[in-house]
């Protein structure tokens, strides 16, 4: 959406394909670090218009309750997809982006330098670049062979939107036995509670309230959640098969962005503000194509390039850190450590967190 956004506002005819209706829910823990904001402001998007909390903490806890606190050197806002996706979609057909809702693209085939998007409707859709921003794992990704989608990936994601009393500039990070779940503020009053678990812990309990009840409750902070907090919705938003295989941004020339090109770890920043400086790097390398700067093997070398100079060692250190937590007698060892030495906690935050842009 930022990247039809950038595009639309720069005079590009662009045409976004979504397979839902706006506005909708996504899994996703909904903080975005302020690193964002100048970029966002120069596209005259409006945060602050849209009442999201502001966060500047950040609180961690072991599966035993023990915590450890630290501020948040850059600190960041809290705002739900719903609303968000929402508002830029607005934005982008102000700019003159045609959006096309409830339309699902099936196929993707590139010959004779265009690209062929099949659709969901039967219809065929002709273009000269595509940008793949479609999230985690769909069946394009089998349709196009990417390696990853072959690797079976035993975790699941949970989210719920929920009251609950917190300081609104807290965001915590509960750790549990094989996941670790993530609550802070939103806009409206609201609280985005979402978390990471495998497959095998769901199926040990049965439901996903067992599961909640046995397992994630064994942290005293997650259990005092459940048994306070008003839970907004009957159902939870779920997604399975999530996948932190290594990716690549460039695949049949199409430029891929946010978890499209490689999935995000809870634990490596943020995915939101990754994705969007993605598209950014997107839109000015296709604005430069399109001005005659650079061909297209030119666009993908450059795009590929800068993708991996802004993001492969964030993901590589989010992947390591992930390795470090969901396991109870570890985590109380990092923990420790981190409260002995706060230095690092703060070390950790700078390897895993951008700069402004």
């Amino acid at each position: 959406m930022v990247s039809a956004l950038a595009l639309a506002r720069a005079g590009v005819p662009v045409t976004l394909f979504e397979r839902k209706k706006y506005p909708f829910h996504k899994v996703c823990g909904e903080y975005v670090s302020n690193e964002v904001r100048p970029y966002l402001a120069s596209l005259g998007v409006e945060i602050d218009a849209l009442g999201p909390a502001h966060i500047n903490n950040f609180l961690l806890s072991a599966p035993s309750g023990n915590t450890l606190r630290e501020p948040l050197d850059l600190g960041g806002f809290g705002i739900s997809r719903y609303t968000l996706d929402y508002y830029l979609a607005q934005q982008a057909r102000q700019a003159g982006a045609i959006i096309r809702e409830g339309t699902a693209v099936q196929e993707l085939q590139y010959q004779e330098n265009k690209f062929c998007l099949k659709l969901a409707t039967g219809e065929a859709h002709f273009t000269d670049l595509v940008i793949g921003s479609y999230g985690k794992r769909t069946n394009l990704d089998r349709h196009l062979q990417r390696p990853f989608f072959r690797q079976p990936s035993p975790y699941i994601g949970v989210k719920y939107h929920l009251r609950y009393h917190q300081p609104k500039d807290l965001i915590c990070l509960h750790n549990f036995k094989d996941g670790y779940a993530g609550i802070s503020a939103i806009e409206d009053d609201k609280y985005c509670f979402c978390y990471l678990t495998t497959r095998a812990n769901l199926k040990a309990s049965g439901t996903i309230s067992q599961m909640e009840a046995s397992i994630l409750s064994q942290n005293p902070h997650l259990k005092k959640i459940f048994r306070e907090a008003e839970f907004l919705y009957p159902q939870p938003e779920v997604i399975n098969e999530i996948s932190f295989a290594s990716k690549t941004c460039i695949e049949n020339h199409t430029l891929f962005c946010g978890d499209a090109a490689g999935l995000i770890t809870p634990l490596c920043g943020n995915g939101m503000a990754m994705a969007i400086h993605a598209a950014k790097i997107a839109s000015n390398c296709i604005l430069e194509y399109l001005t005659g700067r650079l061909n297209q093997e030119q666009l993908e070398k450059k795009y590929t390039q800068l993708w991996q100079q802004e993001f492969s060692r964030r993901l590589q250190t989010g992947r390591l850190v992930q390795r470090l937590f969901g396991r109870p007698i570890l985590t109380e060892m990092v923990l420790h450590t981190f409260k002995q030495f706060p230095a690092g906690v703060r070390f950790l935050m700078k390897k895993t967190h951008g700069k402004p842009f």
